[in-house]
């Protein structure tokens, strides 16, 4: 598997305080990877860095070769790496499928000068639906497709969140606690949906969640974090039986 995404000697400082403290690892395409550590580690600040949310003062973050120290998210979505937020965003007023078309980029529908040639722009929003009701099948959102935005239950919405992101041209995608507040029944549900779209579409996700007794069970490699520096990196099992980071977690 080839180097998709490289972070090296990356520092972020809030005044004299560093939230991230020379953070360097890297991912390979069509890998689930988990980042974790206690609140306040700097597991998001990092993640924040990567998408272009933060400048780091020190350091360089590479997607697929490419130099993205700095730029602008939205630039850095277009490459193909897009991030995801802990609390879903959706346009509540709009059905699911909606959801998925706004989230499409240079929309042609939405041009007026495009709108003039009419057939080019509307093979294209033909191609949009049909990739979203595709996506939203693999998602197992098809029953939900016409409803609104606000009767979806949280676990949906998250699903709902990945799909938009999909939508967007993500080959990489940082998922911000997917299975949060979400009822315990339904986390492996989300989870095996991540699995899927890794084998199926040969995804990348770096994951950012607490509930590690889920989380673990379906990651490739772990990133453990504390205090903004990189404590150690493995296989679940080796992360989580590591001294350093049982008193991460513990306290001293």
């Amino acid at each position: 598997m080839s180097e998709v995404l490289k972070i090296e000697n990356v520092r972020k400082y809030f005044g004299k305080f560093a939230a991230v403290d020379d953070i360097s690892f890297s991912l390979k395409e069509g890998g689930i990877y988990l980042l974790v550590g206690p609140n306040g580690c700097g597991k998001t600040t990092l993640v924040n860095c990567i998408s272009g949310i933060y400048n780091p003062e020190e350091g360089n973050v590479y997607y697929r070769d490419a130099d993205i120290t700095g730029e602008a998210m939205y630039k850095i979505s277009r490459r193909g790496l897009v991030r995801t937020f802990q609390i879903a965003s959706p346009f509540l007023s709009l059905t699911t499928l909606e959801n998925m078309l706004v989230a499409v980029p240079k929309n042609a529908g939405e041009n007026i000068f495009l709108s003039l040639f009419k057939p080019s722009w509307m093979d294209s929003e033909v191609s949009a639906v049909k990739q979203a009701s595709e996506l939203l099948g693999v998602l197992g959102l098809k029953h939900v497709w016409n409803m609104p935005a606000n009767t979806l239950s949280g676990g949906e919405l998250k699903l709902l969140e990945i799909g938009r992101a999909l939508m967007c041209g993500a080959e990489t995608i940082l998922l911000d606690e997917p299975v949060g507040s979400i009822d315990p029944k339904l986390c492996h549900q989300i989870f095996s949906h991540v699995l899927r779209l890794r084998d199926e579409l040969g995804l990348t996700f770096l994951v950012i969640e607490h509930r590690l007794e889920v989380a673990a069970q379906y990651a490739d490699h772990v990133f453990a974090m504390d205090r903004g520096k990189l404590l150690t990196e493995g296989t679940a099992e080796e992360v989580f039986e590591d001294p350093r980071v049982i008193t991460s977690y513990l306290g001293e």
